[in-house]
């Protein structure tokens, strides 16, 4: 019984950290993306540098920087290893969404701006009426990828101590049971399980436009 109640409280704080990373990161990751298109020069080049150097960098190291780096630098020490996990995934994450949201922007043909311009309907308009339902449909796959492979990344935030399920699991592995390590497996299989089916039901939802 104290296995089951362990791994299901690692499982919950996966399961919280990753719909936190999701909520966030994907509007963050949205607003990361106008800022490197913008024709701002020095807020668009400051967005690229982080995109480039969140991209890459491991998403370990990140955790570790956010993690004790406040202590070392600021002498301000982070008391929740959650919270400094949540701001890593949610500061990685939102730079891999912003490239995607970004390539499929740009993967728009120019002339379908320059069309919605001469009838007379201003750049957000265009956007939203004529461009935005095309890029949607563009990258829900890649969109779907990533989200898929963040299921799998909750579990590296047990290396700054956060009890998520392979920890927990560990915990029972070194007293000489394997079953819960195993049934780690199973709560990422369903979770992806469940994304594949979900991501699959917007794609063929999708098809009706064709882009």
């Amino acid at each position: 019984m104290e296995q089951w109640i362990s791994l299901f409280e690692g499982f919950w704080l996966n399961l919280v950290l990753f719909f936190v990373t999701i909520i966030c990161a994907v509007p963050l990751g949205l607003l990361i993306t106008f800022c490197s298109m913008s024709k701002f020069k020095p807020l668009s080049i400051v967005s690229k540098v982080f995109v480039w150097i969140i991209r890459g960098t491991p998403l370990m190291l990140q955790l570790f920087v956010i993690y004790y780096g406040p202590g070392l630098i600021l002498d301000v020490p982070m008391r929740s290893r959650f919270f400094a996990a949540v701001i890593a995934f949610v500061i990685n994450y939102a730079a891999y969404f912003s490239e995607i949201y970004r390539g499929g922007i740009e993967s728009i043909p120019n002339g379908q701006y320059e069309a919605g311009q001469v009838l007379g309907l201003t750049k957000a308009q265009v956007f939203f009426k004529i461009v935005l339902f095309q890029v949607i449909k563009r990258i829900v796959p890649p969109m779907g990828n990533e989200i898929m492979t963040l299921v799998k990344d909750t579990s590296l935030a047990n290396v700054i101590g956060v009890a998520e399920i392979i920890m927990s699991a560990e915990r029972f592995t070194k007293m000489g049971l394997i079953w819960p390590l195993f049934s780690t497996g199973l709560f990422f299989l369903a979770m992806c399980g469940i994304l594949t089916l979900i991501f699959g039901a917007i794609e063929k939802k999708l098809d009706y436009y064709k882009a």
